[in-house]
């Protein structure tokens, strides 16, 4: 839900969901690190906060929808 709350707040649009039950075998908590590929490459994020990664997508989509229809045109 964060990341859906995250997208709402970038793209200043609601974005429906629906939310089920857990499947047996889901996982109670995920988390994502990146210290293993920092510390084996010394590889450091651009982007770090989720805003700032769903923004850099959102404006690579509205950049490439209007590529997209003058294409069209």
């Amino acid at each position: 839900m964060e990341v859906i709350e995250a997208a709402r707040r970038v793209t200043g649009r609601d974005i429906p969901t629906h939310v089920s039950p857990k499947r047996p075998g889901d996982p109670a908590v995920l988390i994502a690190s990146s210290a293993r590929i920092k510390d084996e490459l010394g590889w450091e994020p651009e982007f770090t906060t989720m805003e700032q990664i769903i923004q850099t997508a959102w404006d690579w989509k509205l950049a490439n929808e209007e590529q997209a229809s003058e294409a069209g045109s």
